[in-house]
């Protein structure tokens, strides 16, 4: 019974998120500000990069990396550490979200993102990449099985800034 009542709990929570997508204009957001802190269960380090990096992304972008540390703590079974870093690469951006977890077998990196895929609810990396998409941001797995998930998220030109502050 309590299962029963957690998937629609957790249908009710998709919809009402999926329909918030794209209804606000993006906006510039200050990553830092975005990322799990230190109320997080377990530490999240951050690259000194993260500290200037500001992101043109839609509003609802807390939901993604709030996402990513759930999917760490619920799946990595022993995750201790979380490491989002960042670096330029051509005109883009990489933002890194890696784990020292059991990470994701070859064959579901991408089936992860397909909606109704997982151990959960299976709507989670499904909104991730869709409120992504929306200002052309795309996200990938890349990590190495057995060593910890690494989710590599691609900014394109014009979607980041880095502020002086």
């Amino acid at each position: 019974m309590e299962e029963v009542v957690r998937t629609i709990q957790s249908r009710i929570e998709f919809t009402r998120i999926f329909q918030e997508i794209g209804i606000e204009k993006p906006v510039w957001i200050l990553l830092k500000t975005i990322l799990p802190d230190s109320s997080a269960p377990i530490p999240v380090t951050c690259d000194s990069m993260i500290q200037r990096v500001s992101l043109l992304v839609d509003p609802l972008v807390k939901t993604v990396f709030s996402t990513l540390l759930d999917n760490s703590i619920r799946h990595g079974k022993h995750v201790t550490e979380i490491r989002v870093s960042a670096h330029e690469s051509g005109n883009n951006l990489i933002i890194l979200w890696e784990d020292n977890g059991v990470g994701i077998p070859d064959d579901e990196k991408e089936l992860i993102f397909n909606r109704g895929y997982g151990k959960n609810t299976g709507f989670g990396l499904f909104l991730v990449r869709e409120i992504l998409s929306l200002t052309g941001i795309s996200i990938h797995e890349t990590g190495i099985p057995g060593s910890g998930v690494r989710f590599e998220i691609l900014i394109p030109k014009g979607s980041f800034r880095f502020d002086l502050s």
